[in-house]
């Protein structure tokens, strides 16, 4: 075989049309792909050889690249929808209704990617983490600042009435303290979110869950997806 063929057959396996492009995928230069094309015949270790220097620039592609922080510790503004139905994180308009640059290149950036979540308190202490990976961070984040808790999330409340009607005092009416279900967006002051590798996304969130598992509101004990299968693996090979 040419290394014309090879390098041919090789940019479209990978998608690419250009020696530059190419030469980026494999971590060499354009200059080694020119000396590939020249060739006139390979030889089985010379495409072993090509092969590992793929291997490797894809091994540090995924370090670079499998979590990247979008935005972090950023203040949750609460307001409605468009249509009234729920609460969002922030709006993509500035108080005085135009559109906010930044909000709307954030809310973008949401949109169109997966990963993790973590919520905080005005304090800055974790309280919720969660992960995004069937639909984009944007609506799951929106999705739990929204969720009914139910017993997991409660604090102690006094219900005060709402409607017009004069005050009365503690010898008159005495309101008790009793337990309330609140919902995140009634205590979230901050968020983080992470772009995350889709393979790694459910082992991300585990290790947040995990590590914060004291401090966290999550109902669920998250466990790593890779261990899982390694159990599964094991048990099957045994019968």
């Amino acid at each position: 075989m040419k290394g014309v063929d090879v390098i041919s057959a090789v940019k479209k396996k990978l998608g690419v049309s250009t020696d530059r492009a190419l030469a980026d995928r494999l971590g060499i230069t354009t200059q080694a792909i020119h000396n590939w094309k020249n060739r006139g015949k390979v030889t089985e270790r010379q495409v072993a050889g090509l092969l590992s220097i793929a291997m490797k620039a894809s091994a540090k592609d995924t370090q670079v690249t499998a979590i990247r922080p979008l935005v972090e510790f950023f203040r949750v503004e609460k307001c409605l929808s468009k249509q009234g139905a729920r609460f969002e994180i922030f709006s993509t308009q500035d108080t005085d209704g135009k559109q906010s640059p930044y909000h709307s290149g954030l809310r973008d950036e949401l949109e169109v990617h997966h990963g993790v979540y973590i919520f905080f308190d005005s304090r800055g202490q974790a309280i919720y983490a969660g992960k995004a990976r069937l639909q984009n961070l944007w609506k799951e984040i929106n999705l739990a600042f929204n969720r009914k808790r139910g017993d997991v999330q409660k604090i102690k409340r006094v219900s005060h009435p709402t409607r017009k009607q004069a005050y009365r005092n503690s010898n008159e009416k005495a309101r008790q303290i009793t337990d309330h279900v609140i919902p995140l967006h009634e205590i979230a002051a901050y968020f983080s979110a992470y772009l995350v590798s889709d393979g790694l996304i459910g082992e991300v969130e585990a290790m947040l869950v995990r590590s914060f598992a004291n401090d966290l509101l999550n109902v669920r004990m998250e466990r790593f997806g890779h261990q899982r299968q390694v159990r599964k693996r094991s048990k099957a090979g045994k019968v």
